[in-house]
Parts: C-alpha cells; structure tokens; sequence
C-alpha cells in the first residue's frame, strides 16, 4: 500500500480537551491541546481500526519545518504531523523542551 496522501476536509471535536476544530483538508491534530486520534493506516485514508489517542511528546524539527510527534495510548504507534501555524505555541515549545 502506498504512501499517497488523500486530503480530507473535515471538522472535528477534539475529544482530548473539546476544542471544535475547523478542517481545512490538512487539519490532523488540535491546535490547542496538539493531541490527535489515530485514524489512518496512511495520511487521510481514515483506514486504521484503532481510533486511539494520540499523545503529542515531542517537538522535532527537520527538513525547515516543525513537526510534531505523536504516540497512540492505545497500540503504541508512532506518528510524525507537520505543525500548523495556528498551533499552540506554548504546547509547541513546551513539547519541544525548549
């Protein structure tokens, strides 16, 4: 199976703290917690059957981007999320050990 990303348009209630979160087609996490929900096998194809939450614990940077690194609660998955300009920066720095 391929790594091909399938943008997904959607809104969501982010069921760490409540925050309803506006999609754009990119949205994978809460701006405002960082937490996300393991929802896909491969970037939007909303294919995985583990639906765990994702715990943000770390701030990486690679590649001239910030990225945030994911742990699902429920299996252990590892997942890496770019982050969005419009995430918490104080979370952001915070998970960064700035």
């Amino acid at each position: 199976m391929g790594l091909e990303f399938k943008k997904k348009k959607e809104d969501f209630v982010c069921e760490n703290c409540g925050e309803l979160v506006k999609g754009d087609g990119y949205t994978n996490h809460c701006p405002k917690c960082l937490w996300s929900k393991h929802v896909d096998v491969n970037p939007g194809d909303r294919l995985s059957k583990c639906g765990g939450m994702m715990e943000p614990i770390y701030l990486d940077w690679a590649n001239g981007m910030f990225s945030i690194i994911h742990k699902c609660l429920k299996c252990g998955h590892i997942k890496r999320n770019i982050a969005s300009p419009d995430d918490n920066i104080d979370l952001l720095i915070d998970k960064g050990k700035c």
